[in-house]
């Protein structure tokens, strides 16, 4: 009996996901805990693992198609079972031919049947373009240049019935211009000198014709997209301002120094870095300035009761802010591992993407320490009121006292703030204090 294949829910919140790589092919054997295909959330990717035996029926999505969630996505089963209802809404006409020619209107008629539906012809759209295989085979077959045409299917997805609207619509390309178009990534002009109002070789267009070869055009990630929208998001709607400050590091790199002496004596089984020892010392600081543990919400702020620390981290798929709920009430033992568990999940893909909200975190620390940064201008991620830079350690001089100077090790803090949120004594204060609680940490 066929079995579908469903595209997982992960969180409550995730409605829809992206298909990223297939690992098996229509007509494989697949085995029981195979990898069937990845796909990602908004930061997270997952990989999909087969629940039973079977051989790979058909695929009913491409990669980098958007898929709703528990959604069938794929069928395994044995070879020449039927498929066609599992096929997800929208799809299953275009692959049934009788379906087809019952919803078509009937030649026969006196009065043909005028379709609703028109097809909208717009610019290029932005990403990976949805089209079925079976509609990108006719699109290509007649010339029909499917990237500026409009799909009806699911989110957008173009499918073969779009294609023979805009066939109507839309100038055909000359077979050497197809051939051109889609060798060099070329688009077609305004107007057409080919036979039949077809478009030649001679009317299409490069992207910036200005700059000739010299550059490479490469489509944004879902991930790079969504890290763009928020902090332009970010600066657009709130009034960041940053202070910045350096503390005297001599006592936290003792205490690092002493933890390092333990570990290796097996006095404690946990690594604990100096980012950790920053973020207990941060934790400090906002029990005494809760007013910067907060989120701004327009003509309202939301104080939070417990801190929700958020940690940015730096992955090959770009910037991921994972939060540790109730950082306050860990050790700094369990403080540094809830901080490694959320890093290595989210270098790894399998983070929670409820823990990816901004709403998750209450306050967050971004540390450029350990790529020599000596300072720089984080932005909040709201609606949070702030965030701290951690900027590299470097030797500066400093009163020793009695008109005694000595070069001391001081670390960089970068304070961004939310100014409709906090007044900027408030935020000079809170700065201070951090600055003093890494001075004068002890655990």
């Amino acid at each position: 009996m066929a079995i579908p294949v469903i595209m997982p829910r992960q969180g409550q919140s995730v409605e829809t996901c992206i298909i990223g790589e297939w690992y098996k092919q229509v007509g494989d054997q697949v085995k029981t805990g195979d990898l069937l295909f990845s796909y990602e959330t908004d930061k997270a990717s997952f990989e999909e693992e087969a629940k039973d035996d079977g051989e790979l029926l058909a695929v009913f999505y491409d990669e980098g198609d958007e898929v709703p969630v528990l959604t069938n996505v794929a069928v395994l089963g044995k070879s020449g079972e039927k498929v066609d209802e599992f096929r997800p809404g929208g799809e299953a006409a275009e692959a049934d031919p009788a379906a087809k020619k019952e919803d078509a209107p009937s030649s026969a008629k006196a009065e043909p049947v005028i379709e609703e539906k028109e097809m909208v012809v717009g610019e290029k759209p932005e990403g990976k373009i949805r089209i079925s295989p079976r509609a990108k085979v006719m699109a290509e077959k007649i010339g029909i240049p499917y990237e500026k045409v409009k799909g009806s299917g699911p989110h957008g997805r173009i499918i073969a019935q779009d294609i023979e609207v805009a066939a109507e619509s839309l100038p055909k390309m000359t077979p050497l211009a197809q051939e051109k178009a889609q060798a060099e990534s070329l688009t077609a002009a305004g107007e057409t000198t080919g036979l039949g109002g077809r478009v030649a070789a001679e009317n299409l267009i490069a992207y910036n014709p200005v700059y000739s070869d010299d550059f490479e055009v490469k489509k944004l990630t879902n991930m790079r997209k969504l890290i763009a929208k928020a902090m332009h998001q970010s600066l657009q709607n709130s009034a960041q301002l940053t202070h910045h400050m350096s503390a005297d590091a001599r006592q936290i790199m003792a205490l690092r120094k002493s933890f390092k002496k333990k570990l290796e004596a097996e006095e404690v089984s946990q690594n604990i870095t100096i980012n950790d020892l920053v973020c207990f010392a941060v934790i400090k600081a906002l029990r005494k300035f809760p007013q910067a543990n907060t989120h701004f919400i327009g003509d309202s702020m939301r104080w939070f009761k417990k801190v929700h620390l958020g940690l940015a981290v730096d992955t090959e798929r770009g910037l991921m802010v994972p939060a540790v709920k109730n950082a306050d009430d860990l050790s700094i033992e369990g403080l540094s591992s809830q901080l490694s568990t959320v890093a290595g999940q989210c270098r790894k893909g399998n983070i929670d993407p409820e823990l990816l909200k901004p709403e998750a975190a209450s306050f967050t620390v971004s540390n450029l320490g350990n790529y020599g940064v000596e300072m720089f201008t984080p932005v909040i991620n709201l609606p949070q009121t702030a965030i701290l830079g951690v900027c590299t350690i470097v030797p500066r001089p400093k009163d020793l006292g009695d008109g005694v100077y000595g070069f001391v090790p001081m670390m960089g803090l970068s304070l961004t703030y939310d100014h409709q949120a906090l007044d900027g004594g408030e935020a000079t204060l809170f700065l201070k204090e951090i600055k003093e609680q890494i001075e004068t940490l002890s655990i």
